[in-house]
């Protein structure tokens, strides 16, 4: 299982997603431009103390991500997705992406996807936090997948 995030524009979503891979244990794929600057201290920054952790790959772009073989289905969270998050059958080798917070992704990247999910909503919501929709459905895929962390055991008092 991997996380995947196209292109963010929100320095403090991709921190949040950062620190969401790094305590699941989940490698994260950054695919960039990002829509802000993107170097060592930022990211430090953005991903606090969690980023020693974290199993970060940086791609210059969605060509060169699509360039290196990739293992297991691109499983797109989508407002224009048809299949809801809970009805899919994930796979420990799904690649979870999320898209741009201002624009998703574009058409390219859509049609590359070998699934699209949308998160079912009340109307009239449209859409949820990025960093939110892609907590629910990367804690729903580990579970389905038995690959949740084990927690730790609380010290006794």
């Amino acid at each position: 299982m991997r996380l995947v995030l196209f292109e963010p524009d929100i320095p403090q979503n991709a921190g949040t997603l950062m620190r969401l891979a790094a305590g699941l244990g989940v490698p994260l794929d950054l695919i960039e431009p990002c829509g802000f600057v993107l170097d060592d201290r930022k990211l430090r920054r953005a991903g606090m103390d969690y980023i020693d952790q974290l199993a970060l790959v940086r791609h210059s772009s969605w060509a060169a991500y699509r360039a290196l073989p990739q293992a297991g289905r691109l499983v797109l969270l989508t407002t224009r997705g048809a299949v809801p998050y809970t009805g899919f059958a994930f796979a420990p080798d799904d690649r979870i992406m999320v898209g741009r917070e201002s624009a998703g992704v574009p058409d390219e990247v859509h049609a590359a996807a070998d699934a699209r999910l949308v998160i079912p909503l009340k109307p009239p919501a449209r859409s949820l936090n990025v960093a939110l929709s892609a907590a629910m459905v990367l804690g729903e895929a580990l579970r389905q997948t038995a690959a949740l962390p084990r927690p730790s055991p609380l010290p006794l008092p």
